[in-house]
Parts: structure tokens; C-alpha cells; sequence
């Protein structure tokens, strides 16, 4: 079994003209990192003209489809009846995506059939970690 899962999704950019660009993003999941979550989006897609990603609490997403989460940098919650707002917060500005709903649910069921959720702690290698910090202290 693969100990990564990746999905792209199609993501609205919510701006200020009345139609929505819509742009495409990965999830992107791995069993080695089973707290987070990243959401990429290619370099077209953003203003810089470079790959930008996003790492957060795979719990954000879990929680933002149901209700409002996040008070930091990413914040995610539920628009309507088939939308998922993620707003990402950066001192260079604020981008605010809309996800289908359904296709985050897809991707979070995918990842908690890899790694139940309350068990990610099992998945994690302290002793490994730890070794790999202490070599780069070094």
C-alpha cells in the first residue's frame, strides 16, 4: 500500500472581479507526516509565477467541512451546500480558494482509510526524528 495520497481538485480563486478563475491544486497526504496536509497549486496559478504549497493540520480540513476552523494562517469552512472555502493569509496578501466539497471529503476519507484519524501518532518515528536532529546539530 502507498504511504502517500495525492489529488487534484479543481479550486475557484475568489477575486474581486464577478466570475471566479478557477485554477488547479493538489492535496497532497503522506503516511510519514500523518498530522499534515499540503495543498499545492502550480506556478500559473499564482501571482509570483512559482509552485506555491501550503502544509496544515490535516484536523483543519476535517473540521472546515463542517464548520469554521483556523485562526492563523489557513483558515477553512463550509459555503453552501457544495463548496469548502480555504483562505490562506500571508503578510503579502490574502488568496481565498472554494474546493468542491464532495472532492475533499473524497480525498480526507482516502486519508483516513491510510492513517485514522486519533491514530496518527502511531505513524510517527520519534527515535528517527530525533536521530536526524541530533545529526544535523552536529
Amino acid at each position: 500500500m502507498s504511504t502517500v495520497i495525492e489529488q487534484a481538485v479543481e479550486a475557484r480563486l475568489v477575486a474581486a472581479a464577478p466570475r471566479m478563475q478557477t485554477i488547479p491544486a493538489t492535496l497532497h497526504y503522506d503516511r510519514r507526516d500523518p498530522f499534515a496536509v499540503r495543498m499545492g497549486f502550480p506556478a500559473p496559478a499564482t501571482l509570483e509565477g512559482v509552485e506555491v504549497s501550503w502544509t496544515f493540520a490535516r484536523d483543519l480540513l476535517v473540521q472546515g467541512a463542517e464548520r469554521a476552523a483556523g485562526d492563523g494562517d489557513v483558515r477553512v469552512r463550509p459555503y453552501g451546500f457544495d463548496r469548502t472555502v480555504v483562505e490562506f493569509h500571508a503578510p503579502e496578501g490574502t488568496a481565498i480558494v472554494h474546493v468542491r466539497t464532495g472532492e475533499l471529503r473524497g480525498f480526507l476519507h482516502r486519508t483516513t482509510v491510510l492513517v485514522p484519524l486519533g491514530q496518527e501518532h502511531r505513524h510517527v518515528d520519534l527515535d528517527a526524528d530525533l536521530a536526524a536532529l541530533m545529526r544535523d546539530a552536529c
